[in-house]
């Protein structure tokens, strides 16, 4: 049920020191004690391995599955598939394009290391070009002519675009819709990373139509490591998993005739899921962490940040920081530094007064959550050079 009621500071569900002031969820999120539990009830079940039915093999990852598609407005489920990293969702993708003669791939310069590996590789094993399309030097309308150029790039020969919603270092935000139409106008692909968005930024797969998403669980998904999710459009029905695990095929849930050896596999996106995908702990963790943000509801998370942040940039501003003013999310953004400043030098000494950012390149991420308060931005704000 939807709710226009505001949230309020939810840091007692968590189990933060009282003394620090956590602002790097982009780095990992921590988990609520929900999450915490929900792992030690998995664990727990392992102890007493004779009380784990068949179907626990399979009903858990159905019910993830539902509670994810209800998240990014999807109305299939069977479009989703278990991974242990987003490495592995983007692996699958790479796995099964289709080059073009004289092709490329588009993609925002300075992407996250495991977007940029996958479709590099692509790019050098087929001989088509990778466009990486680096930022405006100056912040004048920067995210907008960032969003212009990417557009511009897309022609013809484009393979696909890959593009996280909200850029993982600064926070930009990429206009998808405007991608989306010109990559259906250039028939090309739409691959988007959502590791650094879905949970916290509003998500439509029902408005936007992408071939593929791809989201991290440990990060605004606010569960724990080495699990991930992938949403598969219908391009990618019937392709090529990088493994060939048994229960992804057809009949798997009948334990008694496994060597009956099955060349379907499960419907849609099932094929894709990563071997032992009915993990007894991860999965309910993530599980639990997809819960808890359907119950508080991403649009409400993205003002709730929003609130946080509104007298944070005035006073970055007044301390010669720069930032994206147009296209910028709330829960993640950067400020770049002013001209002299050791950007690591400062989040070491933030990190001594137990206030936790992250430095990435020549600026400063900062990604508050529900956890946060505008205090803790204040204090952050008092503390920079």
């Amino acid at each position: 049920m939807k709710s226009d009621a505001l949230l309020r500071c939810q840091r007692s569900l968590f189990a933060l020191d009282p003394d620090t002031i956590y602002l790097n969820c982009a780095y990992q999120s921590p988990l609520s004690h929900r999450v915490i539990d929900a792992g030690s009830r998995g664990l727990m079940s392992k102890g007493k391995p004779y009380e784990i039915e068949v179907s626990d093999f399979f009903s858990p990852l159905e019910r993830l599955k539902e509670d994810f598609a209800k998240l990014i407005e999807l109305d299939d489920p069977q479009r989703v598939a278990f991974h242990p990293s987003a490495s592995y969702g983007f692996a699958t993708i790479v796995n099964n394009l289709i080059p073009k003669k004289n092709g490329n791939i588009v993609m925002p310069g300075g992407q996250f290391p495991s977007n940029y590996y996958a479709f590099s590789t692509f790019a050098k094993k087929h001989g088509v070009t990778l466009r990486l399309i680096a930022p405006p030097d100056n912040f004048d309308g920067r995210g907008r002519r960032w969003n212009d150029q990417l557009l511009q790039a897309i022609d013809h020969d484009t393979i696909c675009v890959t593009s996280d919603h909200s850029h993982w270092q600064d926070g930009t935000i990429f206009d998808l819709a405007a991608i989306r139409d010109k990559t259906r106008r250039c028939d090309a692909l739409l691959i988007v990373d959502g590791t650094q968005s879905v949970g916290a930024l509003p998500l439509s797969i029902k408005n936007l139509d992408p071939d593929a998403l791809v989201c991290a669980g440990y990060k605004f998904l606010m569960g724990p490591f080495s699990c991930a999710l992938t949403y598969f459009g219908s391009y990618f029905d019937g392709g090529n998993p990088i493994e060939f695990n048994w229960i992804n095929r057809e009949g798997s849930n009948d334990f008694s005739s496994l060597t009956a050896y099955q060349e379907e596999f499960r419907p849609k996106a099932y094929r894709y899921n990563v071997g032992e995908c009915a993990n007894f702990i991860q999965l309910p963790m993530l599980s639990a962490a997809v819960q808890q943000l359907l119950e508080w509801q991403v649009n409400r998370i993205q003002y709730y940040c929003e609130t946080l942040t509104n007298r944070f940039f005035d006073l970055a501003a007044r301390k010669g920081y720069k930032f994206e003013k147009e296209l910028r999310g709330d829960h993640l953004f950067g400020l770049y530094k002013p001209e002299g400043l050791n950007v690591k030098a400062l989040t070491d000494r933030l990190q001594q007064k137990k206030l936790y950012v992250s430095a990435r390149g020549n600026m400063i991420r900062i990604s508050p959550h529900v956890y946060n308060s505008e205090q803790d931005l204040l204090e952050l704000a008092k503390e920079l050079d």
